[in-house]
């Protein structure tokens, strides 16, 4: 499955509950994609999320249903630096 880097911007800060994160991991499931995991800014008004999807539609179908925005999503690939070492 292919990886996606997503950006979400919110107009307020962002407050992550149990059941939140409960409901977002049915809705992706029924969707297809996973969310492996995010960061969140400092001000708590922006993430940056890594899931694994089928495609970029998949995300932004979970993320309508979920009322989630969904600013940007860039495929993406990985890179570690032990892998130069």
């Amino acid at each position: 499955m292919a990886l996606f880097l997503i950006e979400r911007n919110y107009a307020e800060r962002l407050e992550v509950t149990k059941d939140g994160v409960a409901e977002v991991t049915l809705v992706n499931a029924d969707c297809g994609v996973q969310w492996l995991y995010s960061f969140l800014s400092a001000d708590k008004r922006k993430t940056y999320c890594l899931y694994e999807a089928p495609s970029a539609e998949a995300i932004r179908d979970a993320a309508r249903r979920l009322n989630l925005p969904a600013d940007v999503i860039i495929e993406v690939g990985e890179v570690r630096p032990e892998a130069f070492a």
